[in-house]
């Protein structure tokens, strides 16, 4: 493998890690503060139906994004009512999101475009461009150097470096402001935070609502960067990839951007690489595509190390009178 191949396989898993990672950040924020999220699954579907739906129909794509991130808020808010004002199950709450997402998102395109339940491919404005850092295309001449700057850290999209940065402002936000540390201090202990007159409630929600947003840009990019418009079920599993890449990390940002970016690999290696023979045996390209699957099951089995969740994560609380 020549270096110019290892660059463009590093280019395809940061690309891929993409939409993992702002899952990830998402659940991190919602898990930290007690509250557990199955659905990242149906947010981001949801959110990259509309994003891919308005951005076919306005030509904006960043019309597209609003309306993904605001479907995913939409949903959110409905995982915070029923979770926390309602004190329901949170993984059943998660699972309907799940499936409401699966189904309206195929329903509603279908009406909407007829075509059978996608949307039409997006073009032009409709679509998030590379960005060419400065200076990438003189600089891609030189030795090794030049080939990492031009291929590897220029010529993404916005969100893809958004993402990335969001990474050492969620570090930031959740270890070095007092919101961040209330947050943590909810999902290890609501009593001793309501004890000192902090809303429990307001910060459970704006912990969500934040998973909303993020997981709203991570559909947005699946329908509108990543690919050129929405088809059924396009997440593909992502969200739960992300849940594992989140126990994978064991909660902290710095780890879940490596997590992400090893899933991203995985899924880049298996799209490069297909079929491959190793001692006359040919592997199918089933058993490449399956890579970031088997290693989610290796991780939720706990073969990674023990994973300890927030202490009231998935319990909801009652205020004590």
């Amino acid at each position: 493998m020549d270096f110019l191949t290892i660059i463009q396989l590093l280019d395809s898993t940061v690309r891929l890690a993409t939409p993992l990672l702002l899952a990830c950040l998402a659940g991190l924020f919602s898990e930290r503060a007690g509250i557990f999220d199955i659905g990242l699954e149906g947010k981001m579907l949801m959110a990259a139906f509309f994003s891919a739906a308005v951005a076919a129909v306005t030509g904006n794509v960043w019309l597209g994004l609003l309306a993904g991130i605001g479907s995913s808020l939409v949903l959110a808010g409905l995982h915070g009512v029923a979770s926390i004002t309602f004190r329901g199950n949170q993984l059943i709450s998660g699972v309907a999101i799940n499936f409401l997402a699966a189904g309206m998102t195929v329903l509603i395109a279908q009406d909407w475009f007829q075509q059978g339940g996608r949307t039409p491919s997006l073009i032009g404005g409709g679509r998030f461009t590379p960005i060419n850092l400065p200076f990438a295309e003189s600089l891609s001449g030189v030795p090794v150097l030049g080939p990492i700057y031009a291929e590897l850290l220029s010529g993404h999209s916005i969100l893809v470096y958004i993402a990335f940065l969001a990474v050492p402002a969620t570090w930031w936000v959740l270890f070095r402001t007092r919101f961040g540390l209330r947050l943590r201090a909810v999902g290890e202990n609501p009593a001793a935070v309501d004890t000192a007159g902090v809303s429990v409630v307001g910060l459970r929600y704006a912990a969500v609502l934040i998973c909303g947003l993020l997981c709203g840009i991570a559909g947005a990019y699946l329908a509108t960067a990543l690919q050129a418009g929405f088809v059924k079920d396009m997440t593909a599993g992502r969200g739960f990839i992300a849940l594992a890449a989140l126990i994978f990390a064991k909660w902290r940002p710095w780890h879940a951007m490596g997590a992400c970016l090893l899933f991203g690999l995985l899924q880049a290696i298996a799209l490069r690489f297909q079929n491959i023979e190793l001692g006359g045996i040919t592997i199918p390209v089933q058993a490449m595509d399956a890579l970031p699957y088997v290693l989610t099951v290796v991780i939720l089995a706990g073969f990674v190390g023990k994973a300890i969740p927030p202490r009231a994560g998935g319990e909801p609380y009652v205020k004590e009178r």
